[in-house]
């Protein structure tokens, strides 16, 4: 241990030292949600006057970002990130960040192959014995990103879980360039809260469509929350988890023992994943369990690994769903929302699974606050600027409170029948007559 506690402390440094090593000119990266920095952001904007021209990406922010809010104007900084959090939200639409599309499966391989990072600031957990930082809520592209980095400069949080892998999951002090000690500091959370009667009727016709021994992936929000805690209540046994994304609905299941992973093809045993965002009881469960093994999202959202898990089902929630079959769940026109994540790797792979389904869950409607309407979620084409981030020719099962239709395989005129069959009976007709002007809708329809 004492070659590893001197080398620490040859490389332990303030934050005002340690972001002397970013240049005019460079790319700089903070990593995903936790494991952004805090002191070194901070550091890292006031030397807004002296810098040009430093390119910083990152990833769905849980914090205010300080080379933002002290750089408006990106006159030294320009921020982009590759799946979007409110805060990034808001700031793209002020045109002070701006997206990265992606398949997230995709993401570590475009860092080994195709990005340049001069700089990562990295908030991890604290050393072990061994040498080794853990990058804990955040495994995802991490390895990846600072690997690829000629520095690595990492922000020590005691308050990070240390997460079991898979692999991964972290640094060895050899490969890092300077240590900055930011304490004990409660990390970022999100509370668990689940949907209304909407929701819950959703959760209902969705459960219906799982059996024992399925292994799950299951989106953000209260509707995937809902259908996780339905789950938890529901008499199903052995079930598996492999998600891009661990949420308090799994750590739900598994104190309802649900959650066995008995039966999972790969990782068996285990629940595997790539990055947590949720309450401190989520990540409590996760700090030191071998229940949990991370791996970075590569091997998560690989359709061809998801494929080899029998009953594979995914769960996610979207935006807007046309007749045709083209989901968006990242923008409405231009304005960006979120981000594609993973949605179409688990699309894909939940499909290839035998026995496996995808399921893409929607309210039918939404209030348009600008309106003071209700509108549909089912719209006969999606709106110009709106990115598909789910081809029609990969989705599968579409789910609202009014049922669950098939789309795989579907000619157009079946899709825009079975779409508006489980559309708000409110907007069906008007839904039947824009179909019939898109020349889909077969005249022997009944309505």
């Amino acid at each position: 241990m004492s070659q590893w506690t001197d080398m620490y402390k040859q490389k332990l440094m303030t934050p005002e030292e340690a972001v002397k090593v970013v240049k005019s000119g460079d790319w700089v990266d903070y990593g995903m949600g936790t494991t952004q920095p805090i002191l070194l952001d901070q550091a890292l904007a006031a030397r807004r006057d002296e810098l040009q021209d430093v390119k910083v990406r990152m990833c769905l922010s849980v914090a205010p970002r300080q080379i933002i809010e002290q750089d408006p104007e990106r006159k030294a900084f320009t921020a982009m990130n590759w799946h979007m959090s409110g805060y990034d939200r808001k700031k793209c639409a002020l045109g002070q960040m701006n997206f990265i599309p992606m398949c997230y499966r995709n993401k570590p391989s475009m860092y080994r192959d195709l990005l340049d990072v001069d700089v990562a600031l990295i908030t991890v957990g604290p050393m072990d014995k061994h040498g080794f930082f853990n990058f804990g809520l955040a495994v995802s592209a991490t390895e990846a990103i600072t690997k690829k980095a000629k520095k690595v400069i990492v922000e020590v949080n005691e308050a990070m879980p240390r997460v079991l892998g898979g692999r991964g999951e972290c640094i060895h002090i050899s490969d890092i360039d300077g240590i900055v000690e930011y304490g004990n500091h409660p990390l970022a959370t999100i509370p668990f809260t689940t949907g209304d009667d909407i929701d819950a009727k959703i959760a209902k016709t969705i459960v219906q469509q799982i059996p024992d021994g399925a292994t799950l992936q299951l989106g953000i929000g209260s509707l995937p929350n809902t259908i996780g805690a339905l789950l938890a209540e529901s008499d199903l046994k052995d079930l598996g988890v492999h998600t891009e994304m661990l949420v308090d609905a799994f750590y739900l299941m598994y104190q309802h023992g649900q959650l066995t992973n008995r039966r999972k093809a790969f990782c068996r045993d285990k629940v595997s994943w790539a990055f947590a965002l949720g309450t401190q009881d989520l990540y409590d469960w996760m700090d030191d369990n071998p229940f949990l093994a991370a791996y970075p999202v590569d091997v998560i959202n690989d359709p061809f690994v998801i494929s080899q898990m029998d009953n594979f089902i995914s769960i996610n929630n979207c935006i807007d769903i046309d007749l045709f079959g083209q989901v968006s769940s990242e923008s409405a026109g231009t304005h960006q929302i979120s981000g594609s994540g993973g949605q179409l790797d688990f699309t894909d792979g939940a499909y290839r699974s035998r026995g496996g389904k995808s399921i893409i869950a929607l309210r039918s409607t939404f209030h348009n606050k600008k309106t003071g309407r209700d509108e549909s979620r089912i719209i006969p084409t999606l709106a110009a600027g709106t990115t598909v981030t789910d081809p029609r020719s990969q989705v599968n099962w579409v789910a609202t409170e009014y049922g669950i239709v098939n789309l795989m395989g579907a000619s157009t005129w079946e899709r825009a029948e079975r779409l508006i069959s489980i559309a708000h009976p409110d907007f069906r007709e008007d839904l039947i007559k824009e179909a019939e002007k898109m020349k889909i809708w077969r005249y022997s329809n009944k309505r």
